[in-house]
C-alpha cells in the first residue's frame, strides 16, 4: 500500500497537466472552473443539520425512519425508563461527535466531493478500481431520498385532510423527489437558499415542541401531569438485547453529519468550513435532541408514547393544544421531510457524478456532467430514476421495509473501515497524509468500533417486539447489504478481469477536461 507523490490514488502516474486534489490543496477543477465553489459556512451547516434530521413515521404501510420526531417513543420502549432514554441520547450524541471527527480528517485531507468513495480509494489502492467498483453499487443502487419522498407524501396528505392511500401517497412522493432533483440540478443556489430556510424552519419546529414541553412542565395540560421525571429510572430493562437495539435506533438518528463532505470541492474554503460546520451541526441537533426529549417525557406518560404508534411530537401537541394541533403538526413533519430529501438528493447526486466522473460506469461522461447548469443534473437524475423504482414497484409491508434497512446496513461497514483507515494511517502514513493528533486517533477507534456495533447487531436476533419484519427473517437486509457490496466485486471481475482477458486488451486510464470545465477519466482497450 505503498505511494509517492509522482502516482494517483489509484497507483497510476500523474498526467503533468493534472494533478490529483488528494495531493495539494487546491481543486484542479476550480482553476479551469473557478465558480464552482458557491457553499459557504451557513449553507455547509444546513446541508448536515437537514440530513440528520429528518421526520420519521409509525405506520403499518411503510417503516419507520430514525427521527426525533419518532424515534423516542422505540427508544422509551426497549430501554423501559425516561432516565435510560434520555442516557442513550447521550450516548448517540458523543458517537455523533466522533463520527464528526473522523469526516472532518478526512474531508480536510481529501477536500474532494464524493465523500467516502475518496477516502476508501485512497486506503484501498489494489487491487485497481476494486474498491470504487465495490463503493459504486452502494452509491447508485440505493435510495437513500426515497423513504422520507414517501413520508412527505404521507404527512401533506394528512394536513390537507386527505386519507393518503397507496397511489396518491405514491404520486405525491414521486412529486417532491422530482422536485427536489429538478431545483438542484438547473438551480443549485436556490436548492440551497431553499434547503438553508426549511433547515431553519426545523429548527424554529424543534423550539416550539421545547416550549411546548414546558408549558406542559407547567402544567397547563388537557389532562393530567404525567409526572415522568419524579421516578425517572422506574421500569429500567435489564435486557442487553434491548439496550444494544434501543442504542442502534439512536446512533441512526444522528446518521448524516457527514453530508458536506459530498460537495467538498464546491465549498469555500473547504478545510476551515468543515471544521466549524460540523461541530456546530452537531451541538445545535444535540442540544435540540436533548430537549425535544424532555418535552415529550413532560407532556404525554411512558404508555402513551410507548402505545400510540405515532408521531410522539403529535401525542404532546393534543395534550398541551388539543386534537386540532395533530393536523397542523402534519404540515409541520412534511416541511421537515423535504428538507430532508433536498439535503439526501444534493449529495448523492454529486456521489454519482464523481463516480462517472471516474470512468468505471458505463456513460460515464454522461453521468459526472456538470452541464448544462453548472450542476450534477445527470448524477441527480441518476439517483432520482432509483428513488422511483423503489417508490412505484415495491409492496408496502416488508418488502419497503426491508429495502429501507438494506440502504442503511452497508453505511456502517463503509465508516468502520474510514474510520480504523485512519488509525492504520497514522502507524504507516504517506507522504501527503496530514498528522492527525491523538484526539482524533480515539475518536477514530469509537467511531469505527461503533459501526463494528451497527453492522453486527442486525445479525443478531432482537428482543420481542423488536423484529424489523413480520415475515422475513431478522437478518435479511443485512445478509443483502453485503451482497451489494457483492454485486460490486462481481462488477468489477467481469469489467476489470474478465472481459480484457477474452478481448486480449488491458484497460488504461486517461484523464481530460470536459466542456463543463471538470477533470474526468476515460479508459482505452489496448490490444495486448
Amino acid at each position: 500500500m505503498s505511494s509517492s507523490n509522482s502516482h494517483d490514488i489509484h497507483g497510476y502516474p500523474k498526467d503533468k497537466k493534472f494533478v490529483d486534489s488528494v495531493e495539494i490543496s487546491v481543486d484542479v477543477d476550480e482553476v479551469v472552473n473557478p465558480n464552482r465553489r458557491q457553499i459557504g459556512l451557513f449553507s455547509a451547516v444546513f446541508i448536515i443539520f437537514n440530513r440528520i434530521i429528518g421526520t420519521g413515521q409509525q405506520t403499518t404501510e411503510f417503516c419507520a425512519l430514525p427521527s426525533v420526531f419518532a424515534t423516542p417513543s422505540s427508544i422509551l420502549g426497549l430501554s423501559g425508563s425516561v432516565g435510560l432514554s434520555l442516557f442513550m441520547w447521550v450516548i448517540g450524541a458523543i458517537i455523533a461527535a466522533a463520527g464528526m471527527q473522523v469526516y472532518i480528517v478526512w474531508g480536510s485531507a481529501v477536500p474532494k466531493n464524493g465523500g467516502e468513495k475518496n477516502y476508501l480509494e485512497y486506503l484501498f489502492r489494489k487491487p485497481k478500481f476494486l474498491i470504487t467498483s465495490v463503493f459504486a453499487a452502494n452509491g447508485i443502487l440505493l435510495a437513500w431520498a426515497a423513504g422520507n419522498s414517501l413520508v412527505f407524501g404521507e404527512y401533506i396528505l394528512r394536513a390537507a385532510n386527505k386519507e393518503p392511500g397507496r397511489w396518491t401517497l405514491r404520486l405525491v412522493g414521486f412529486a417532491c423527489i422530482t422536485f427536489a432533483m429538478l431545483l438542484h440540478g438547473t438551480a443549485l443556489k436556490w436548492g440551497l437558499r431553499l434547503q438553508n430556510f426549511l433547515g431553519i424552519v426545523k429548527i424554529g419546529i424543534l423550539i416550539f415542541v421545547i416550549i411546548t414541553g414546558f408549558v406542559a412542565l407547567g402544567g397547563h395540560m388537557k389532562i393530567e401531569k404525567p409526572r415522568n421525571f419524579e421516578n425517572a429510572f422506574e421500569g429500567t430493562t435489564a435486557s442487553a438485547s434491548s439496550f444494544c437495539l434501543s442504542l442502534y435506533n439512536v446512533i441512526w438518528s444522528y446518521i448524516g453529519f457527514s453530508n458536506v463532505n459530498y460537495a467538498l470541492a464546491e465549498v469555500k474554503n473547504p478545510k476551515r468550513t468543515i471544521r466549524i460546520a460540523g461541530p456546530l451541526a452537531i451541538g445545535v441537533v444535540t442540544i435540540l435532541y436533548m430537549l425535544a426529549n424532555i418535552a415529550y417525557f413532560a407532556g404525554a406518560s411512558k404508555e402513551e408514547i410507548t402505545g400510540s404508534g405515532r408521531l410522539v411530537a403529535a401525542l404532546l401537541f393534543r395534550n398541551v393544544y388539543g386534537p386540532r394541533a395533530e393536523r397542523a403538526l402534519s404540515a409541520i413533519v412534511a416541511l421537515s421531510a423535504l428538507g430532508n430529501v433536498l439535503s439526501v438528493i444534493f449529495s448523492q447526486g454529486r456521489v454519482n457524478q464523481e463516480l462517472g466522473r471516474e470512468g468505471i460506469l458505463p456513460f460515464s461522461k454522461f453521468w459526472g456532467s456538470n452541464r448544462p447548469f453548472n450542476a450534477p443534473l445527470a448524477g441527480l437524475a441518476l439517483h432520482w430514476i432509483i428513488c422511483l423504482i423503489v417508490i412505484f414497484a415495491l409492496p408496502p409491508g416488508d418488502a419497503y421495509n426491508f429495502v429501507i434497512n438494506v440502504i442503511s446496513y452497508p453505511l456502517s461497514v463503509i465508516n468502520a473501515s474510514i474510520s480504523f483507515g485512519i488509525i492504520y494511517l497514522a502507524f504507516r502514513p504517506r507522504p501527503d497524509w496530514p498528522r492527525v493528533g491523538i484526539p482524533g486517533l480515539i475518536a477514530s477507534a469509537f467511531f469505527g468500533a461503533a459501526n463494528v456495533f451497527l453492522f453486527i447487531v442486525p445479525l443478531t436476533k432482537p428482543p420481542p417486539g423488536g423484529e424489523p419484519y413480520i415475515d422475513l427473517p431478522y437478518w435479511t437486509h443485512a445478509v443483502a447489504g453485503w451482497a451489494v457490496f457483492g454485486l460490486g466485486f462481481f462488477y468489477w471481475v467481469l469489467w476489470a478481469q474478465v472481459l480484457p482477458r477474452i478481448g486480449r486488451y488491458r484497460l488504461a486510464r486517461s484523464e481530460e477536461v470536459g466542456k463543463d470545465g471538470l477533470t474526468r477519466h476515460t479508459f482505452k482497450r489496448i490490444p495486448l
